[in-house]
């Protein structure tokens, strides 16, 4: 089942949308937003489900779906946790700042809270208000979740995973190291994060989803140029369930908890960081990734973050290349005063 949350007042209005992402049949008779579907979701989700089925025989009434008419699957969220599940990602940035990796992080998955009041719409452009800032785009995958209790372990925090959707976890680089330096963790280096056009279930991306993991290609792209095709199921040192765990290990989650897996990164098989598309590798997702590579083969990095009119595009594929969420694609847009 896919769900999505076209754009109207704060919170969206809910649609089920067609596999194939060309249909939507409005959700309102039996909720009105995906947050009021989610508070109730052992009585919504069969509702969803069986109007799926019957937008999916052409037997309900339907209208055209259109990802730029979209809003987040959730436009504002009661909670927002980013993890950084893919420790090579983790090893790769704090290496850019000097910093080191202790070894826990193999064991203890890094998270932060986010802002999670305005989330940005698949195809809203990324306001900056001054490039020195260092605006940097995160491909992700991050899941919804339905109530989580306190100290929930890692087979009772999968159950409560809703639904999937992709995510782009804006970053300003330039920003990070002084706040970071207090000690107190990120707040304006993380301004508004977006989402996929489409939020989906589980059972829904079939074998690609096992083990608490979405085993696909995340594809990025920067300016219309290929940068990133890693495997958001190889390389994540912490599943899904592991996540939610950590975030619910002293206080419980609400439903519709989004929680983040943090910038999908492989490794060469060879072992080393990576390679760009390009020269045959994986690729990045994130800018900062790319920076480190080049500041550790060149002595200094090349490629710049992005500017006011540089476009990013992350999508995932099924098997027959079609796309499974929809496509975030977002400019970045100068904001003054």
């Amino acid at each position: 089942m896919k769900l999505a949350s076209l754009k109207h007042g704060r919170d969206g209005r809910l649609v089920v949308v067609s596999d194939d992402l060309a249909w939507c049949s409005d959700a309102a008779l039996i909720a009105p937003t995906l947050q009021a579907a989610l508070d109730d979701w052992a009585h919504a989700e069969p509702k969803l489900r069986a109007l799926s089925e019957a937008l999916a025989r052409d037997a309900a009434p339907k209208d055209r779906f259109h990802e730029r008419e979209c809003a987040a699957p959730l436009p504002r969220a009661y909670q927002w946790a980013d993890g950084s599940a893919y420790v090579n990602h983790v090893e790769l940035v704090r290496r850019a700042r000097g910093a080191d990796m202790p070894p826990s992080f193999w064991t203890d998955p890094l998270m932060y809270q986010g802002g999670s009041d305005a989330f940005l719409g698949p195809r809203d452009p990324i306001p900056l208000g001054d490039p020195a800032w260092g605006c940097d785009f995160e491909a992700e995958i991050a899941v919804i979740t339905t109530d989580v209790a306190t100290g929930a372990s890692a087979q009772d925090a999968a159950t409560s995973i809703a639904l999937v959707m992709l995510c782009n976890d804006v970053s300003f680089r330039g920003l990070i190291p002084a706040e970071l330096a207090k000690g107190f963790g990120f707040f304006q280096s993380k301004p508004s994060s977006a989402f996929s056009p489409v939020a989906v279930t589980p059972d829904a991306l079939g074998a690609a989803w096992r083990d608490n993991k979405l085993h696909r290609p995340l594809l990025s792209r920067l300016n219309g140029e290929a940068f990133g095709r890693p495997d958001a199921g190889q390389d994540m040192t912490f599943d899904f369930a592991q996540l939610i765990a950590h975030a619910a290990r002293t206080r419980p989650l609400g439903a519709g908890a989004i929680i983040g897996s943090g910038t999908v990164s492989n490794k060469d098989p060879d072992g080393s960081p990576g390679r760009q598309v390009a020269e045959g590798g994986a690729g990045y997702s994130c800018i900062a990734e790319l920076r480190t590579i080049e500041t550790l083969r060149d002595g200094a990095p090349r490629t710049p973050f992005m500017q006011p009119g540089d476009r990013v595009e992350i999508e995932m594929l099924d098997d027959r290349g079609h796309s499974i969420f929809g496509r975030i694609e977002q400019t970045v847009a100068p904001v003054t005063g």
